[in-house]
């Protein structure tokens, strides 16, 4: 058995606020900065998501609204893999094309 870590690293100005977001993963050689980072996590003593979000000061709205909408997009792909719900993911592939469409993320 092996142990691996993806490490986040977030600098904050006086407030709290996120000035910077660098994160590695050792195991894959990878290692950057970043504007945003979304981390949901599981909780099944509480049968509850938590999540941690965060994004810079120098993340436009626009990027939030690509960010957000990839995001939504690529959780539906891990819904098929973990549910094979196809149904339900092509509903959401629909209605969150539209929404791109609708924030000016996709033509």
């Amino acid at each position: 058995m092996k142990t691996t870590e993806i490490t986040f690293r977030v600098t904050v100005d006086e407030n709290h606020l996120p000035l910077k977001i660098e994160w590695d993963a050792p195991d894959s050689g990878e290692k950057s900065e970043c504007k945003s980072v979304m981390v949901a996590l599981w909780d099944a003593k509480e049968n509850n998501t938590l999540r941690i979000d965060l994004w810079t000061k120098e993340m436009t709205v626009d990027e939030m609204k690509k960010f957000y909408h990839q995001n939504i997009m690529t959780l539906t792909d891990t819904y098929i893999r973990a549910t094979n719900d196809n149904t339900t993911a092509d509903a959401v592939k629909k209605y969150f094309t539209q929404i791109g469409k609708d924030i000016g993320v996709l033509k």
